[in-house]
């Protein structure tokens, strides 16, 4: 993502958050192992990288592995650990070119420790760049980090912190996992699924929602193109109403 495509047209979306769905169903439909079906995907995530890069597209947010998954067979859960830690060893020369910051939310003390190890170096030495984020919702789940943010509040205002009276939406958003990251504009989910799956609960308030057929491994470059393009052809009301509609009721 390079800081002169980043810059991008107004009529794009600022922050794609994506829930990748389908691995499993991609491999089993070609009669392979749930894994092959998330190696395919780690190169849909390459591509929707790239893709970002192209739109001018400053946050991307992709669903990686939810609190949830953890209750998966314990060989595809180790798996899926390490399939993380290679595709950081084989992108982290990427993310330098680019210069794309790598952030994490979640429960990052729930991975096992060389993954956090390699993770936190990757962010470490990628923390001062300005062109686009790569965030990573690992170990990630919506009510999770709300009834975190909530006992956050909840100990400074027993602290003496902060008055019962100053908690506003403002005040419970700054105490999400990233804060100073912007709301999706755009959530994208393939496979055809259309439930949130207990992501983004409250930052996904407002995002335009779009789903497709195509399965994740599927998800390249043209299909995401499509999704941006039914973003651009949408009017974004946030409750209100457009200009020439005024008057016009609902």
């Amino acid at each position: 993502m390079s800081a002169k495509s980043l810059a991008g047209a107004s009529s794009n979306p600022v922050h794609v958050a994506v829930i990748m769905d389908g691995n499993g169903r991609w491999a089993r439909e070609r009669g392979l192992p749930r894994g092959k079906g998330h190696e395919a995907g780690a190169e849909s995530v390459r591509a929707v990288v790239r893709a970002c890069r192209d739109h001018g597209i400053r946050y991307l947010t992709l669903y990686a592995f939810s609190v949830e998954n953890w209750r998966r067979p314990r060989e595809e859960v180790q798996g899926l650990m390490g399939l993380l830690r290679r595709f950081m060893e084989h992108e982290e020369p990427l993310l330098h070119e680019q210069q794309i910051r790598l952030r994490i939310m979640g429960r990052l003390e729930d991975l096992p420790r060389l993954v956090q190890k390699k993770l936190t170096r990757v962010m470490e030495k990628t923390a001062h760049y300005d062109a686009g984020q790569l965030i990573l919702a690992l170990s990630y789940g919506g009510r999770t980090e709300i009834a975190t943010a909530a006992r956050r509040i909840a100990e400074e205002v027993r602290d003496g912190v902060l008055d019962p009276s100053d908690v506003d939406e403002k005040v419970f958003a700054q105490h999400l996992y990233l804060p100073d990251v912007p709301d999706p504009d755009l959530m994208i989910r393939t496979s055809g699924e259309m439930r949130l799956s207990n992501f983004l609960l409250w930052q996904l308030s407002y995002a335009e929602l779009y789903t497709t057929p195509v399965l994740w491994p599927d998800f390249r470059e043209p299909a995401f193109a499509a999704a941006i393009d039914a973003y651009r052809s949408r009017s974004r009301r946030f409750g209100g109403v457009l200009p020439e509609t005024e008057g016009a009721g609902c």
